[in-house]
């Protein structure tokens, strides 16, 4: 009986270090039972009105049927500007906002002719009408027929449109001469309708980068130019192709080419590297055996190179 009580106690009986870890492993599990509760307190859950959820999403639905339009309805919507015009005969310098509207076009499109208007824009073809941007050419099929352009006489001395807003004359003592692009300064580039101080700035940049213009259509290639733009100043320049600054493709350095904004770094240097190894060239047709260099960028760059000693 000693035995057993002195066996008993050997296993049940605990120091003081082993004590105090069995009363911290007790708290802790104390408080891994109680944190439920304990959170419970600190913590409302949040709770969700499912049925009003469900009136609500019920309402959307039934407002987005009554809203929802079939894509072909879109679509007519979109063509209801000029769907169901009233064509008449008409002349496009001046017309009122009405007549145009009457016509099928929309306010955006008229505000485009009015600004081609205002920078002194003229209709003097019927296919002008065709190059104002916003105006398909579906659109322009239908009016087509209809148009019927007033009298432009400027020999005369008299620039006269027909218009229902306003009647513009231009004396003959201010027409305007012809400006040479190549030896034109910012004053005189202004003088020409269309161009502005800014846009001049651009087309000196332009002059001095490529050597001077050997064509009038060079213009196109200057940021801001489009066609209608050009066609409107086209008859007020010339282009003497003998102005042009010419580069001996024998003798120039990269430094003096480098700025050309036909060529890129690697066009540039691979004309002087051919140099290098072939010796000079005989004619500019030998810049066609140069694999990177196409037909394109051969006529472009052509009038500005020389074979001077």
């Amino acid at each position: 009986m000693y035995r057993l009580k002195k066996l008993l106690r050997s296993y049940l009986s605990f120091s003081r270090k082993e004590l105090n870890g069995i009363f911290v492993l007790f708290v802790l599990i104390l408080l891994v039972i109680l944190s439920p509760r304990l959170y419970s307190l600190f913590f409302k859950d949040q709770k969700y009105d499912f049925e009003r959820f469900k009136m609500e999403a019920e309402d959307f639905r039934a407002a987005a049927t009554k809203i929802e339009i079939p894509q072909g309805k879109i679509n007519k919507e979109a063509d209801k500007s000029w769907a169901r015009p009233v064509y008449f005969n008409f002349d496009p310098n001046g017309l009122n906002e009405s007549n145009w509207l009457k016509l099928g076009l929309s306010h955006k499109q008229i505000q485009v002719i009015r600004n081609y208007e205002l920078k002194g824009g003229k209709f003097f073809r019927k296919e002008d009408l065709k190059k104002i941007y916003s105006i398909s050419e579906k659109q322009y099929s239908m009016l087509e027929p209809f148009i019927k352009i007033g009298n432009i006489d400027v020999l005369s001395g008299k620039m006269t449109v027909k218009t229902n807003y306003k009647s513009t004359g231009i004396p003959k003592n201010t027409l305007r001469p012809i400006i040479e692009l190549n030896v034109a300064d910012s004053l005189e580039l202004e003088s020409i309708r269309g161009i502005g101080p800014a846009f001049a700035s651009r087309i000196i940049k332009f002059r001095r980068r490529i050597g001077g213009f050997y064509r009038k259509e060079q213009l196109l290639e200057i940021y801001g130019m489009d066609s209608l733009k050009y066609d409107q100043l086209k008859d007020q320049i010339q282009v003497n192709a003998g102005l042009i600054t010419r580069i001996n493709i024998n003798t120039f350095t990269f430094e003096e080419i480098r700025h050309h904004p036909y060529l890129n770094y690697k066009q540039m240097n691979a004309i002087i590297q051919y140099r290098a190894q072939h010796g000079s060239y005989k004619s500019v047709d030998d810049l066609r055996k140069i694999a990177i260099l196409n037909e394109e960028i051969i006529r472009k760059i052509e009038p500005y190179f020389s074979l001077s000693p």
